[in-house]
C-alpha cells in the first residue's frame, strides 16, 4: 500500500516494530488488514495510533511527545475525473518511490527500490528504538540490517528490559 510522508527505514521500521509488538500483539493479519485491506487507495501519512498499547516510555521515544493523526487519502482523482482504483506496485510503476516494505510472517523485508529487487529482512522481535540507516546502499539483499543497538536507560542493578516476545499466532503468506 501507497504511504506518502516519511518512508524512510529510520522513521517508518519504528513505528511498524512497534505496531506489531504492541498495538497488534504480534498479530501480523491484524496488522495487514488495518493497513492494507482497510485502506481504499493509500495512506497520506501513518499515525500515532499505531502505537496504541505501546509503554508510555517508548511512545514518548519515538515521538517526542508529538501526536499525529494518520490520513488515508479520500478522493483521489484520475486526470480524466474518473476515481483512481488501488494499484500493485510493482518494479515498471515504481518511479519516483524509494522505499518498499514487505510484512513477512518472521519480519519486515526492507528494499531499497532504487537498487534493488529484494531486501534485508529486520526480524519483528527487533527493539524498535534501534536506529536505523537511510542509506540505499546499505539496504541490499544478503547483508545484515544496517542498525545499531538503542542505548540501554539502566539504573545500578536494574535488569535491562527485554524485547516483546513474538507471538506465537499461525501467519500467513507475505503482504506487500
Amino acid at each position: 500500500m501507497y504511504v506518502h510522508f516519511d518512508g524512510y527505514p529510520s522513521g517508518r521500521l519504528p513505528l511498524l516494530l512497534a505496531a506489531y509488538q504492541h498495538r497488534f500483539a504480534g498479530d501480523i493479519e491484524a496488522m495487514a488488514r488495518h493497513l492494507i485491506d482497510e485502506v481504499d487507495y493509500g495512506w497520506s501519512g501513518l499515525g500515532t495510533d499505531l502505537l496504541d498499547g505501546a509503554p508510555d516510555d517508548l511512545r514518548q521515544e519515538l515521538t517526542g511527545g508529538t501526536e499525529f493523526s494518520r490520513r488515508k487519502y479520500s478522493s483521489v482523482i484520475n486526470s480524466d475525473g474518473r476515481p483512481a482504483e488501488r494499484e500493485l506496485i510493482t518494479k515498471a510503476n515504481c518511479g519516483g518511490l524509494d522505499w518498499g516494505y514487505v510484512l513477512h510472517p518472521h519480519g519486515i523485508e526492507v528494499i531499497s527500490l532504487s537498487e534493488e529487487d529484494r531486501g534485508p529482512v529486520v526480524d519483528w522481535d527487533t527493539d524498535p528504538r534501534a536506529r536505523f540507516s537511510d542509506s540505499y546502499m546499505r539496504w541490499k539483499p544478503g547483508q545484515s540490517v544496517p542498525a545499531t543497538v538503542p542505548p540501554r536507560a539502566t539504573q545500578p542493578d536494574a535488569l535491562p528490559a527485554q524485547p516483546a516476545a513474538a507471538s506465537t499466532t499461525k501467519r500467513s503468506a507475505a503482504r506487500r
